[in-house]
């Protein structure tokens, strides 16, 4: 007995290893194991064992559980998280939806084009507003607004230019967000006026032979850079160090480049993306040839401006956001936290106002009534508090908790919805793009899966669907959680890679479901 595990160990080892040609996975499938002593095989490696796994699979059509390991268990789902913030997007609001950036004027021009009031750049809290993901004029979203009020008959505003970030209650990062995650381009601010995904680019240097120059885009992000490098040494050829203290807006660039080295390029979070939305305007409407005698202000939560509800505010024009299901579409295909995070809070938003209630606590924050929203949901659709918990909407946190079973009963729940076919095509594909590109390829001829990644250090999970050739259709969710990954004499990860062992168990489910192979009984089941 003890040998055939360890044949079957060997096995699945050599299934994540390397892709499994078609004609190897029918051959894999038509084996004498099940699928249960398959997967237990594989996940009783040694090297799991202070890891937890869990997992689910469920036939859509007939509902049964194929099989099921730790499935009750609440685990850190990463960014699986976003599957759930999607649904409640897309259940509350709509594929549909839009969000508005509009540009106010306080006053109408006189006879001479002269404005005496302020404009007000009011937020909507459009996450793609200025990048190529189909916001209303892409980049040149500044020059289109500018190019109203030119129209407008302004010429010279003397007021000022109020960049309006007042649309969301609350911090600009998620509740778990880690304080080291909020420099990276992957924690950008949640804010209400968002621009270029709220994220700069900084491009470190040689200038002849030395180190270095540096170069930061947008010039309008205002970050003030201290360039402290230095030439490299043998002793020392890289340790080039980039720092920003949070909330500052001064960039420190230490250490050096590597000697082989031209040039270097680093996405990082922006320090005030509603402040670098209003520089972006005032730079269009220098270029438009309007002259602005007053300064940037920039409003925020939990301050307001009454300007608004006032009658004399005149709206110049709107940018609309791309609709809904193609935010969604870039958020799961790219797992980017921006957008998850700004679509809770607009589901929240949308909640608050309905008077459908407070869950029984008091809501402060726009993400408190996104959740609030979320765990309503949860609870018609048949997913107990105890199965799932999210702090916010991106996964980026790890006081998010969920269970495989939760994850499956939510895919399940998914494919009856109408806009079922918007969320399923805004899933990576295996093989093809998204966060999926180079991963579970050469399955058996005609097997798709689309699904969510996550990953966090130590975290890794994947949930979504398998359809087979012949048109059986699943619901999975593999989730790893605690795991240490093989380590390099030198320090650097050694494999196998957690998405191998991840796609390793995915690729035995599909051998599988491939065939005709009898379901175990519950009482057999791994629990």
């Amino acid at each position: 007995m003890r040998g055939i595990l360890l044949a079957l160990v060997l096995l699945a080892v050599r299934a994540q290893a390397q892709p499994v040609p078609a004609s190897n996975a029918a051959g894999a499938s038509n084996s004498a194991a099940t699928l249960a002593a398959r997967i237990d095989a594989f996940i009783a490696q040694p090297r799991f064992a202070s890891a937890r796994w869990g997992i689910d699979v469920v036939d859509l059509a007939s509902g049964r559980t194929l099989f099921a390991h730790a499935a009750d268990k609440l685990f850190v789902p990463a960014s699986n998280a976003k599957l759930y913030t999607t649904a409640l997007a897309l259940h509350l609001l709509g594929p549909g939806a839009r969000f508005d950036t509009t540009l106010y004027a306080t006053d109408r021009p006189d006879g001479h084009g002269l404005l005496q009031g302020d404009l007000i750049l009011r937020g909507g809290g459009d996450p793609a507003l200025g990048t190529d993901t189909g916001a209303a004029d892409g980049p040149g979203w500044a020059d289109a607004l500018a190019t109203r009020l030119a129209a407008a008959g302004v010429v010279r505003v003397r007021g000022d230019l109020i960049a309006d970030d007042t649309r969301f209650r609350g911090p600009p990062f998620g509740t778990g967000w880690g304080a080291g995650d909020l420099f990276a381009d992957y924690a950008p601010a949640v804010s209400g006026l968002t621009v270029g995904e709220g994220t700069l680019a900084v491009t470190v240097s040689r200038q002849g032979t030395r180190c270095c120059t540096i170069d930061v885009q947008p010039a309008s992000a205002g970050v003030r850079v201290v360039n402290l490098s230095v030439d490299a040494t043998p002793d020392d050829p890289s340790s080039l160090l980039l720092y920003r203290p949070l909330g500052h807006d001064t960039l420190y660039v230490s250490g050096s480049l590597p000697r082989a080295a031209r040039a270097r390029t680093y996405t990082l979070a922006a320090p005030d993306p509603a402040r670098m939305a209003g520089q972006q305007l005032l730079d269009a409407l220098a270029a438009t040839g309007i002259a602005f005698d007053g300064h940037l202000r920039v409003l925020r939560w939990p301050r307001t401006d009454p300007a608004l509800d006032d009658p004399h505010t005149v709206r110049i024009a709107t940018l609309a956001s791309p609709p809904l299901a193609q935010l969604v579409r870039h958020m799961l295909k790219h797992s980017d936290n921006l957008y998850a995070q700004t679509l809770l809070l607009q589901a929240g938003l949308r909640w608050q106002h309905s008077g459908r209630g407070s869950c029984g606590w008091v809501l402060h924050w726009t993400e408190q009534w996104g959740l609030c929203a979320l765990r309503t949901l949860l609870g018609e659709i048949g997913i107990d508090r105890e199965q799932a918990h999210f702090s916010e909407g991106s996964g980026l946190s790890r006081q998010d908790m969920v269970s495989p079973r939760a994850t499956t009963t939510l895919l399940a729940w998914i494919a009856r919805q109408p806009w079922a076919t918007t969320l399923n095509d805004a899933l990576p594909s295996a093989g093809n793009d998204g966060t999926l590109t180079w991963r579970l390829r050469n399955l058996p001829d005609g097997d798709r899966v689309e699904a969510k990644t996550g990953t966090l250090a130590h975290m890794y999970t994947l949930s979504g669907y398998l359809v087979t050739g012949a048109g059986r259709r699943l619901a999975f969710s593999v989730m790893l959680n605690n795991y240490q990954r093989p380590i390099e004499p030198n320090g650097d990860w050694a494999p196998p890679y957690p998405t191998h062992d991840l796609d390793a168990v995915v690729r035995l489910i599909a051998a599988y479901a491939d065939t005709p192979a009898r379901i175990p009984p519950p009482s057999e089941q791994t629990r």
